[in-house]
């Protein structure tokens, strides 16, 4: 089943070519990471699949009208400040708000969601906090479970660990690894390539404005590519505890 379809998707903006021609899509259970140099167009990519700026080509997600669109994905961009001194719980809550009706209140079902989703992200004992109040890492993660609890079957997130402590990046991508398990599809763009590496099933790389390798991350994450597309050079090892991937120079 294919939950997100892309097909020679182009954008240019300000007279100029982010990418042409990208195609690809994505089936249930997978953990997509989206990666490339700064400027490769990883956002805008993200942004004219969902519809929010105009492309050329086509997008299953931006077909839908908007109602059907927020029921099966959810969006976290890469700004996220939270402008607004409501609670934590009260954040978290809006993820609901696609399944009710203009009238309706949240039912035990929405409460039980909610209360997962935080004690999933570690934020329980926040609850009732202004989110304003938080560090910037504490208001990612508030917004974070505010995208699961929308309950989509894709869930799209630009940068979800960036300001993430090293603890809760692991624990917020070993989350995503457990949406995937469970048969939901999530595209998550990241420039730290180890975590990319050990947590998704499949790596989409962008760069030179095309996309230029789609696949599992070792066959992606090659010495070759690696120096045409970020001008670098790594350490890569299958070990018992998994993939470990470490950038190690700048080669240009």
């Amino acid at each position: 089943m294919r939950l997100l379809s892309i097909d020679r998707l182009s954008v240019s903006l300000r007279g100029r070519d982010v990418f042409r021609d990208i195609s690809f899509s994505i089936g249930a259970g997978e953990l997509v990471g989206l990666i490339g140099p700064n400027g490769s167009g990883k956002t805008t990519l993200m942004r004219a699949a969902l519809g929010l700026i105009p492309f050329d080509g086509h997008s299953s997600l931006a077909a839908l009208p908007e109602n059907a669109r927020a029921r099966h994905a959810a969006w976290m961009p890469q700004a996220r400040e939270i402008a607004w001194p409501v609670t934590v719980e009260s954040v978290v809550r809006l993820g609901r708000l696609p399944h009710l009706t203009a009238m309706q209140s949240l039912g035990r079902q929405d409460h039980d969601r909610v209360d997962d989703a935080l004690a999933q992200m570690k934020l329980t004992g926040m609850r009732h906090r202004a989110a304003t109040r938080l560090s910037g890492g504490e208001q990612a993660r508030v917004l974070i479970a505010r995208a699961l609890v929308q309950d989509t079957p894709l869930l799209l997130a630009d940068e979800p660990v960036a300001g993430l402590d090293p603890a809760h990046q692991i624990a917020t991508m070993d989350i995503f690894a457990e949406q995937a398990a469970a048969g939901k599809s999530l595209l998550v763009s990241l420039h730290d390539l180890g975590l990319a590496a050990r947590h998704c099933t499949r790596l989409i790389l962008l760069g030179e404005g095309r996309l230029v390798a789609d696949g599992p991350p070792r066959d992606v994450l090659t010495p070759q590519r690696l120096a045409q597309i970020f001008g670098i050079s790594a350490w890569y090892q299958q070990t018992e505890q998994g993939p470990v991937y470490q950038p190690l120079e700048v080669i240009r």
